[in-house]
């Protein structure tokens, strides 16, 4: 799941990404208003968190501009100011939460996951296919009492696969929503991630497997005997 971070407080936005990362999200940040919209434009959100008060355009003025595309990701406000007009200002103009600042870093997380869920439809945080189960919670897959722990972005991959197996996945597409814009890193990295993930597959006796479609990209499959 991908997550924008538009907060001009450039070590407040980085501890934030470094929180959500920790919990297996792909976050990009934005230092006002302008970066937040131009990375809206040009990349597919599942949650959006804007602080009000940024120089340039103010999130308020972000979250009015998107709500008039017609885009209904979900938008937490984060913000100093906590009087309840600004409150209802925010919610009226089309924001689902608000968190006035200072927070605690759990329940800012918590917000985070249960917007990113109700926007997906998810509400199950144990997911399977064939024999294998991924425990979204632990981040662990299992398979006849055999488990084993995936790092991050093998449990983003792994979730995005299992809640949709048999689509056929492009590398490009995978590239975008679980390493996001923020990374340096080459299209070749999606490929090194599938063989760690192909080899707890096969670590925990999995009977599903990650195929390689040829020209088109991944998709997961129950093997074959």
């Amino acid at each position: 799941m991908r997550i924008l971070i538009a907060e001009d407080e450039q070590e407040l936005a980085r501890g934030l990404k470094f929180l959500l990362e920790k919990n297996k999200f792909t976050v990009d940040t934005a230092f006002d208003g302008a970066q937040a919209l131009d990375h809206f434009e040009s990349m597919e959100y599942d949650v959006i968190v804007l602080d009000i008060m940024m120089p340039g355009v103010n999130g308020l003025e972000v979250l009015k501009r998107i709500r008039k595309t017609g885009s209904n990701v979900p938008i937490m406000m984060l913000t100093a100011k906590a009087e309840i007009e600004d409150r209802v200002e925010g919610l009226e103009a089309g924001a689902d939460d608000y968190l006035p600042k200072p927070f605690a870093s759990r329940e800012f997380v918590a917000r985070v996951k249960a917007l990113s869920r109700r926007n997906m439809g998810y509400t199950d945080s144990l997911l399977s296919f064939g024999g294998v189960e991924l425990d979204c919670n632990r981040y662990e897959l299992a398979c006849g009492g055999e488990t084993v722990r995936l790092n991050n972005k093998e449990f983003q991959l792994m979730e995005l696969f299992m809640r949709h197996p048999h689509f056929v996945f492009s590398a490009n597409h995978l590239m975008d929503r679980v390493w996001g814009q923020d990374s340096d890193a080459d299209i070749n990295v999606v490929w090194t991630y599938i063989g760690f993930i192909r080899k707890k597959l096969k670590q925990i006796g999995g009977d599903i497997e990650v195929k390689t479609v040829r020209g088109a990209g991944y998709s997961l499959e129950e093997s074959r005997c």
